[in-house]
């Protein structure tokens, strides 16, 4: 697939009310073919049932286990959606377990989804873990894999055969807009403790170079590798040049630096967070620690109220806690259209062959600028089975795949912690 470059992309900073994107431009209607009923019944793609298997490869155990129930819910409820829907297709998903790259639950659980036949596999969320079997699954077993967290730009121009998407943007984004906030906060130096991989290394980067075009500068970025818990050093080599702001991309290794950043004499209200450490620290830190701290995090600042109960019943009837409990909804939206879109593509194309339905995807996101606007699986199935061409927004906003399956058009919400160590929204970063 080509590379569609995302560097220099302007961005602006909204009000948390203005949350609704417009596209770059208006879709045309597609021109309707004239065909009898009978040709009509015999060329549409829901004449015969289909019936697709995906599988999960989401974080239910790890660093980032803290992902996994929402992420799977949203998988849930779009299940849920497309089965209730009776649109022609069928879905059954098998759920798996990404683990991370210190217990690589992976390296069980990947091939026994491929054991079991799936078309597709949403997954993973972390980019670190996503390159530890992209291969595998792409080139090696043909399949579908749709992740909807990872961030990191490696997979922008990643040779996948046309077989790996993601609905959440890449890094270049998230970066530029945590390096313009540092500096639209009034920091002139800061530094940054590391996560030491290609997630870690991309936001690093995006970073420091938006920091430094707005006229900051960065003094260290000691890197630390994912399970490690001693961080003393690290920590001393952030602080050693009293920098005015210090960003934190870590994944559960965060609980460790914190506490022991503030204990140094740095204040909470300084740190930043990016989406893999943007969590609930309630239960972990004294009150008030990060108070005033902010993060970011791809995709809309909230997710809608009506998607939040819908995706918590269906969670809590399969066995599960209420996601209200640890209240984090993070890439469970774009969970939810990952798996409606690769159900859409399916539709459209017919089949249930991972190439076809890679085929398709593009097409059914809005990419190919020639399908009609449409919000559910159901409004946009109907679409598809009276011959039209589709053009679904979701939950997570417009996806609107480029060729190389990078979504086009994104956003980055700002959130900031509370008292009571909880994050809320406060602006989000829109790119068109």
């Amino acid at each position: 697939m080509s590379v569609i470059s995302k560097a220099g992309s302007g961005f602006a900073i909204l009000a948390a009310s203005a949350l609704v994107l417009s596209g770059c431009a208006a879709a045309e209607e597609p021109v309707a073919e004239e065909t009898t009923e009978e040709e009509t019944t015999e060329e549409s793609p829901a004449a015969e049932e289909l019936s697709l298997k995906i599988g999960t490869a989401l974080p239910v155990t790890g660093t980032l286990a803290f992902l996994g129930p929402p992420e799977e819910a949203g998988v849930a409820l779009a299940q849920k959606d497309i089965n209730d829907a009776a649109a022609g297709i069928s879905l059954e998903v098998v759920f798996g377990d990404s683990g991370d790259l210190d217990n690589k639950a992976y390296e069980t659980e990947i091939p026994r989804l491929l054991n079991e036949d799936v078309a597709a596999i949403v997954g993973a969320a972390s980019s670190g873990v996503s390159l530890q079997f992209i291969d595998q699954v792409t080139k090696e077993a043909g399949v579908l894999m749709v992740s909807p967290a990872n961030t990191s730009t490696a997979f922008s121009d990643y040779d996948d055969a046309g077989l790996y998407w993601r609905t959440a943007p890449a890094d270049f984004l998230q970066g530029e807009a945590l390096g313009t906030l540092l500096a639209q906060d009034g920091h002139e130096t800061a530094s940054m403790i590391v996560l030491n991989d290609s997630y870690g290394t991309t936001l690093r980067d995006e970073a420091t170079k938006a920091f430094e075009a707005a006229g900051g500068e960065i003094l260290a970025t000691p890197s630390v590798n994912q399970g490690d818990t001693n961080l003393t050093s690290q920590i001393s080599e952030a602080l050693a040049g009293d920098p005015d702001a210090l960003v934190v991309i870590l994944f559960d290794e965060t609980k460790t630096a914190v506490p022991e950043i503030v204990a140094a004499g740095f204040p909470g209200e300084n740190i930043y967070f990016t989406d893999g450490n943007l969590s609930n620290y309630s239960a972990d830190f004294e009150e008030g620690l990060i108070t005033g701290a902010k993060g970011t995090l791809p995709g809309p600042t909230d997710a809608a109220q009506e998607f939040k109960d819908a995706a918590d019943a269906v969670w809590v009837e399969m066995g599960n806690p209420s996601l209200f409990e640890a209240d984090v909804w993070a890439y469970s939206t774009e969970s939810y259209d990952a798996t409606v879109l690769i159900a859409l593509a399916a539709l459209a194309a017919g089949s249930t062959d991972s190439a076809d339905i890679a085929g398709k995807l593009q097409e059914v996101s809005g990419g190919s600028g020639d399908g009609e606007k449409c919000t559910s699986f159901a409004e946009c199935a109907d679409i598809i089975n009276g011959g039209g061409v589709a053009d679904y927004d979701g939950f997570s906003g417009p996806v609107t795949f480029g060729d190389n399956g990078d979504p086009t058009q994104a956003q980055v919400g700002i959130y900031q912690y509370g008292d009571d160590n909880t994050y809320s929204p406060i602006d989000v970063v829109a790119n068109f």
